[in-house]
Parts: structure tokens; sequence; C-alpha cells
């Protein structure tokens, strides 16, 4: 019994340091990196609330390397650095002009310099601040390589401290299509992430395991990075230029295939007599998806979320053949989304409806194009193997950091 409890005792202290090499680390500004094959190891919290990290790396080893945000940083002039190359007597005017209100220096695990909190300055001021929670964010956009295109995504990168009814709340509050937050394994995961629209919590979504992969797995030189979902562990395979990683690749859970029992109905209120059979796929999130002659009606559909949920629409993805891809509009009324920039979870279906169903060949990957009509232009791959593997790939950047103070 005792050697039962010692072995569940380290599959958990493994499940935390899987953890402790991806999730701890706020966002890849932490500088934190595991490329020499250390792993990360929580030695406490700064005033933050953010951890402070072990990499378990020799003495000699220490200090070598740099994570990539901050290697961009050092190459920008942007930080601590940047202030020691000003003259001295700038800095001397500097400090005389700041006087006392100069921002305090405080040492960090494995850093010689940092800022303090904007907080700690104004403690005088306003106490209150310094008992408020601190919960810190990354946004993505996903499904380009281009900075506010695509689908965007928030992601809270260490969510332990975040209470329960505060989820919701927080992915309202981003106002993005998903929201994920990011915790422990408790499988075979490096993280587990639950994602969450604006109105309800998903058990799978697409664009929101792509972009949390390119956040964690970013300053952690990480080849594949597996994302815990309620629909089971999806990996996510990553293609790097250098440090940066420019392409991922995702394996989906298969869906559940029917038809759609008011097809005719829908395709009334669309105007269009479907080329294809109207079947609904359900991969966590239920897609309807109808086959348009011309892409043109496609980008001509106006289309409102009331009639669509009263035909019992989850989603819709309409879509047309166009110049060698696949044009896409994807309206997703059943979890209060309009109209999707990039939809992750109805890119692999479609690859898996048009090999069904002879559009393209088992094995073909598709190329998707998508939000262009909501001037958020996104670019998808998708691929079905079989009905049974299917992967959908693309790209991510991220555009900004930031915190909630509650």
């Amino acid at each position: 019994m005792v050697a039962a409890g010692r072995e569940r005792d380290l599959e958990a202290r493994d499940r935390e340091h899987r953890f402790a090499a991806v999730g701890l680390v706020a966002d890849d500004d932490d500088g934190v990196s595991a490329a020499g094959g250390g792993v990360a190891d929580v030695r406490g919290r700064c005033s933050r609330g953010e951890p402070l990290v072990d990499l378990g790396l020799a003495e000699a080893e220490r200090g070598c390397r740099l994570a990539g945000a901050q290697q961009r940083a050092r190459e920008d002039g942007v930080g601590l650095h940047a202030l020691r190359a000003e003259s001295r007597p700038e800095l001397a005017g500097l400090r005389t002009a700041l006087g006392s209100q100069r921002t305090k220096l405080v040492r960090l695990s494995r850093c010689r310099l940092g800022v303090s909190d904007e907080d700690q300055s104004h403690r005088g001021v306003n106490d209150s601040l310094a008992s408020m929670a601190g919960y810190r964010y990354v946004v993505a956009d996903v499904f380009t390589d281009t900075p506010l295109t695509g689908n965007q995504l928030a992601v809270f990168t260490d969510a332990r401290g975040i209470p329960e009814e505060r989820l919701q709340d927080l992915a309202r509050e981003m106002s993005f299509s998903e929201t994920t937050f990011v915790y422990p394994p408790e499988a075979d995961g490096h993280v587990k992430m639950r994602i969450f629209t604006p109105s309800e919590e998903l058990p799978f979504a697409g664009h929101p395991t792509l972009g949390t992969a390119f956040v964690l797995a970013g300053p952690m030189q990480l080849v594949e990075i597996r994302l815990e979902t309620a629909r089971g562990t999806i990996p996510v395979q990553l293609e790097r230029e250098g440090a940066r990683i420019v392409f991922g690749r995702m394996a989906q859970p298969a869906p559940a295939i029917a038809p759609f029992e008011r097809a005719a109905e829908l395709q009334a209120y669309l105007g269009v007599e479907s080329r294809l059979p109207v079947e609904q796929y359900d991969n966590g999130v239920q897609h309807t998806f109808v086959a348009f002659d011309s892409p043109d009606r496609v980008a001509a559909l106006l289309l409102e979320s009331k009639p669509l949920l009263e035909l019992g629409i989850h989603g819709v993805s309409c879509f047309a053949r166009e110049d060698g891809h696949w044009k896409t509009r994807v309206f997703v009324p059943g979890v209060g989304v309009d109209e999707d920039p990039a939809t992750g979870s109805a890119a692999g279906p479609l690859a898996l409806h048009l090999a069904r169903h002879g559009e393209v060949e088992f094995g073909e990957e598709i190329e998707i194009v998508q939000g262009v009509e909501i001037d958020r232009p996104s670019r998808l791959y998708a691929c079905a193997h079989s009905p049974e593997r299917i992967e959908v790939g693309g790209s991510a950047v991220i555009v900004a950091r930031g915190e909630f103070r509650l």
C-alpha cells in the first residue's frame, strides 16, 4: 500500500513537472526554456502570483539560453539592458525627474533584475490593489501568420487560482469566439485545457487548441505538445524556423455523423440546393454542412442567428470550391457566435465530408479560406486520412499580453 501511494505521488509529481515545463510560465517573456533538457520546477510565486521556477540546469548552463521573446526584446532594445546602454548623464537626469516615485527593482528567480508590479509602487495610494488577484493571459490570432487577422484567442496560461465562477465571466469579458484556461495535466498530456465561448464551455474546439499550443510550446522548444480536453488528449505537432513556431498540425477527435433532419427547411432559408447531402458532424461542436455551387453565393450570404436556432442549428458551414481551395463561412449561433473567422472544429469534418462524397481523395489535404467577409481572413489546412484519422493545421501569431486584476 505504501508503494502504491508512492507511485501515485510520483505520477502526480510527473504531471506537475510537465505543467511546470509548459503551463506555469505565464508567457514566453518570462525567459524560461527547457531546451537543455531541464525540467522546470516550481520554487515559489512572486508578487503577481506568477511562478518562480528552477529549470534544473547545471550552474554552468544557467543564463546561457534565452526564450525567443526575450531575445527579440534584446534585439529591439527593449528591457532593462536598454537602460544600461544609455549615457550616465541621461540616467542621472531620469533619476532626478522621477525622484521618490522611481519604480523599485526587485530580484526574480533566475533573473538578476526585474521591475516591481505597478501596484507595489502605489501601495501608499491604494492598498487594496495589493490584495487583488492577478490573472495573466496571452492573445493570439489563429489560422493566420498576419497579426490582426485570423481568429482571436485568449489563453490564461495558469488558471489554477481563478475561481470556477469567474471562468465564464472572463470569457464573456474577452468576447472572442473562444478563451482557454490552462491547468496541470490529469492524464497523458503536458497540460489540461478548458475552452469557453462567451456563453458556454466546449469539450473541444479547433482554433483554441492550435492557438494554445503556439502560446505554450513557444518558449519551451517543444516539437509536440499534448493538450488534454474533454474529448481526449489532442497532440499538436509543431514546425519551426529557428526558434519560431511557424505551423502546427493537430489530430482531431473522430466526429459522429448523421443526416440533418430539417435539411429541406435549412436549404430553403439559405436559398440553395446543396450539391452534397446535408449532414451533421459532431466532434465536440456540431456543424451542419451545406455545399454551394458558387463561392460568390457563399460570399453573399446574410444570415441571422434566430432562424438558424429555430431550425435546431448549432453551427452551419456553407462552402464552395474556389481556385484550388475551399471558400467557407461558418455561423455558430448555438454558442453565441454569429460568424466565426476560422473554425478548426469544422475544417476537419469538412475534409471528411468531401472525401466521403468523392469531392477529394482520402489522404488529400485541402486548403480552406474563411473570415474574409468579416475582415478577419484566415487560412486552414485539413486532411481526412480516414474517418477515424483527421488532421487540421495552420499558423498563429501572438499579438498581446495582459492581466486582469479582480
